[in-house]
């Protein structure tokens, strides 16, 4: 009987097309890592990181496997000047999910803030977490925008404005 998870429910619950992938959940964490034994380009192995602001608001920025945020971009697109990495307790409090498999979608109250790395809707397909070490789901860029009401924004690029 194949696993179901409140991610898996949340995207039949939508209609959108996804696919499932496990890889051994003995794999060392990591986007790099799930990439390298599912056989597809770190880039499209999306990471999930959840951001506290001094508002005490809670943001999830996705951003490729490969890939690191700009500061000042990342700063412009949440609105503040002071942000900081969640702690791992602050991560399961807002998400329920421990870090390493955090689904970006299923989970998130109103008005909660998600981001995706404008470079990402570039690529075929990407690679999420679904919510369980071991479980990936692969859609296409506009289902995980779709999915996760993700604001597309530029954090990576400091030659092109954040937003559009």
């Amino acid at each position: 009987m194949e696993l179901v998870l409140p991610s898996h429910l949340h995207l039949d619950r939508l209609g959108i097309h996804y696919e499932r992938k496990s890889f051994p959940p003995e794999t060392e964490k990591g986007a790099a890592n799930v990439a390298r034994v599912l056989d597809f380009p770190e880039r499209q192995a999306v990471k999930t990181l959840i951001f506290q602001v001094d508002t005490g608001e809670r943001a999830l920025v996705m951003l490729g496997g490969d890939q690191s945020a700009i500061s000042g971009n990342l700063k412009k697109a949440i609105g503040s000047r002071n942000i900081q990495m969640a702690s791992p307790e602050v991560v399961r409090e807002t998400t329920g999910y421990v870090i390493g498999s955090i689904p970006p979608f299923s989970w998130q109250p109103e008005n909660f803030r998600t981001f995706l790395e404008a470079s990402l809707e570039n690529e075929p397909v990407l690679g999420v977490g679904a919510g369980q070490w071991g479980e990936e789901i692969f859609l296409t860029p506009a289902n995980l925008i779709l999915a996760s009401n993700a604001i597309v924004v530029n954090l990576t690029d400091r030659e092109k404005p954040v937003t559009r």
